[in-house]
């Protein structure tokens, strides 16, 4: 299977575009407020199970914004230059965001978490499977992704 380069390019702007709307709200501390209060209301909604999100202190948002920042700037990065080079490290990043998503689950974690963790990897896997089927092989050897 060798996808056409424009399919992979397309995986990779959509899973970026993905990634700049869920991202956005969190890139603020005030909008980053919000969005988590609007989890934990969902997490009581669905009686969801696991632990609620706490109450976020100044400090938290601080670290939430920052990572919602760089995570938005990714994701623009990546919709201006949607390579596979890019995509390529996206993949891993997912895989690693999957891996702490897990991790907290396993920790008590509220499980609307879980909706999150199965986009991740849905993203992770579409985008790992175009990547992977892009590639040529010259002898054996996978030519280097462009």
């Amino acid at each position: 299977m060798n996808p056409e380069p424009s399919l992979l390019r397309r995986v990779v702007f959509a899973s970026a575009l993905y990634d700049l709307v869920v991202t956005v709200p969190f890139a603020t501390p005030w909008t980053a407020e919000a969005v988590l209060s609007n989890l934990q209301a969902l997490h009581h909604a669905l009686g969801a199970g696991g632990e609620p999100l706490p109450a976020f202190t100044f400090t938290h948002l601080f670290f939430v914004a920052l990572f919602g920042t760089i995570v938005t700037l990714w994701s623009v990065v990546r919709l201006v230059q949607p390579t596979a080079f890019n995509g390529a490290i996206d993949t891993a990043g997912r895989a690693l965001f999957s891996t702490w998503m897990a991790w907290a689950l396993t920790q008590g974690a509220t499980r609307v978490v879980v909706g999150f963790l199965v986009l991740e990897l849905a993203w992770m896997f579409a985008q790992g499977g175009a990547i992977l089927g892009s590639r040529r092989w010259r002898g054996g050897i996978p030519a280097t992704a462009r």
